[in-house]
C-alpha cells in the first residue's frame, strides 16, 4: 500500500434496522469475485467495529483511490423502501467518529475524509462534485460536511 491519505466512507446499501455483519459483505465481495472483503472496517447497526481487510493489504473498496486509502463502511444507507437515507445510528456516529480519529493519529498523513460518491468524476470541471454527477449516492450523507479538510487538520 502507498501513503493513505484518505479515509472513504461507504454504507452497505442494505436497509434501515437490516442487521448485516462483515461475514456477510465479506461473503458478497467473494460472490463478486473478490479475494475477501473490500472494505479495511465495517461499523455494525450496535457501533461495534469489525476489521475487514487488513490495513497491511490494498483496499477494494474504491476504483483508483484503493491503493492509499482506507475503506470504512457503515451498515444502512437505505430507508425501508430502498431509497437512499443516512441511517446510521447514534453508536455508528459515534464509532465513525473515534475510528476515523484514531486512523488520523496513526496516519498523519491522512489529508481528507470522503464520500464513495465523493470521488466520482467532475464531469463539468468546476472542482466540486455536485449530486448530479454521482455515480452513487453511497454513503447516504455529506462526510465532507462531517469531516471537513478542516477538520482532519484540527484534530491533530
Amino acid at each position: 500500500m502507498k501513503t493513505i491519505d484518505t479515509i472513504i466512507i461507504h454504507c452497505s446499501a442494505t436497509r434501515e434496522g437490516w442487521d448485516i455483519r462483515a461475514k456477510d459483505i465479506d461473503k458478497w465481495h467473494k460472490e463478486r469475485d473478490f479475494a475477501m472483503i473490500g472494505y479495511h472496517y465495517v461499523i455494525d447497526l450496535d457501533g461495534k467495529v469489525e476489521v475487514g481487510r487488513p490495513l497491511t493489504m490494498t483496499g477494494a473498496h474504491c476504483k483508483g483511490w484503493n491503493d492509499h486509502s482506507i475503506g470504512i463502511c457503515y451498515v444502512g444507507g437505505l430507508d425501508i423502501f430502498g431509497n437512499s437515507k443516512d441511517t446510521r445510528t447514534q453508536a455508528q456516529k459515534k464509532s465513525m467518529a473515534e475510528l476515523v480519529q484514531n486512523l488520523m493519529d496513526t496516519y498523519p498523513t491522512i489529508v481528507r475524509v470522503l464520500g464513495h460518491r465523493d470521488t466520482s468524476p467532475d464531469l463539468n470541471g468546476d472542482g466540486k462534485i455536485t449530486p448530479n454527477e454521482w455515480i452513487k449516492d453511497c454513503p447516504c450523507f455529506d462526510v465532507q460536511a462531517e469531516f471537513p479538510i478542516s477538520y482532519c487538520t484540527a484534530k491533530r
